[in-house]
């Protein structure tokens, strides 16, 4: 079973040589695809050094398309038999493409979600090649669980993951997709039609809520491990209300317009436990 690691990126020079560089030192080999989305800074000097000491494949639009096209576009190119989606701001674990591999080989008929953490940008100018290749261990002890800082988003972080490991026959687990550190055979993103070109956001649910619909079920990747590097603002979902409108006219089910009410909840401090208190959270919306 092959696998291809398919990575957007954008503006990230500094963090994407990072990133390759925890590619190129995972315990199960991959196909490395790195679409560079209209970057304007150093990214392909970074694509050419990193060419030099592993293999990669790289597709260059020389302006952005946006992340739904770009992703896409790498989906396209890649030639593996698992597709395993990650940012040009995101480390990878030394497991990470191991435990993909490993979902699919022994769960047929499964999408993937792995562990998100992230790291502060007070941190990540400690963070060199060396220490990602050699010494990842000291990688993750500046490490926090949830892909952005802040309570809200390690609760969330908390909540998806109970509810991949306590409700594995849920309908609303596609709501627990990443857009990083997400897994799925090649086939059945591509029979699904990809990504939804027409957003920008929470492109990587309306994909799960697609794939469940065709009859995978989203699992829980333990192990896999990935680490969003914070060096700018974060995108709001719930200040960049466009992306909600684009996904209830794909899909107008009232969960959709629920995902906003429950990401409130935690940023309001609102306690919300369980998959079932989501639910009833949520249905007040």
């Amino acid at each position: 079973m092959r696998v291809s690691v398919v990575m957007r990126t954008r503006d990230e020079a500094e963090r994407l040589l990072l990133t390759l560089a925890s590619l190129s030192a995972q315990a199960h080999a991959a196909e490395i695809i790195v679409v560079n989305d209209g970057s304007k800074d150093s990214t392909p000097a970074v694509l050419d050094e990193a060419s030099a000491w592993m293999p990669l494949r790289v597709v260059t639009h020389p302006s952005s398309r946006g992340r739904s096209a770009a992703s896409n576009a790498g989906a396209r190119a890649a030639t593996g038999d698992i597709l395993v989606f990650l940012d040009g701001d995101t480390l990878a674990g030394p497991d990470f493409v191991a435990q993909h591999a490993d979902l699919h080989r022994t769960k047929a008929g499964a999408a993937g979600r792995g562990e998100t953490f992230h790291i502060r940008r007070s941190n990540v100018d400690r963070i060199t090649r060396t220490m990602v290749v050699e010494r990842f261990a000291d990688v993750h002890a500046l490490s926090s669980p949830g892909i952005y800082p802040g309570t809200a988003s390690r609760r969330l972080y908390e909540l998806e993951m109970d509810a991949l490991h306590q409700h594995p026959s849920s309908g609303i687990l596609w709501a627990a997709a990443s857009g990083s550190n997400f897994s799925v055979s090649r086939a059945a993103f591509l029979d699904a039609g990809g990504f939804l070109e027409d957003l920008d956001l929470n492109e990587h649910r309306e994909l799960a809520l697609r794939l469940t619909k065709a009859g995978l079920l989203l699992r829980p990747v333990d192990g896999a491990r990935s680490y969003h590097l914070i060096t700018g603002p974060r995108r709001d979902p719930l200040s960049e209300r466009g992306w909600e409108d684009v996904f209830y006219r794909a899909h107008p089910i009232p969960e959709i317009k629920r995902l906003a009410a429950l990401w409130e909840s935690l940023v309001e401090g609102r306690k919300v436990g369980s998959l079932t208190e989501i639910e009833s959270a949520a249905s007040a919306c």
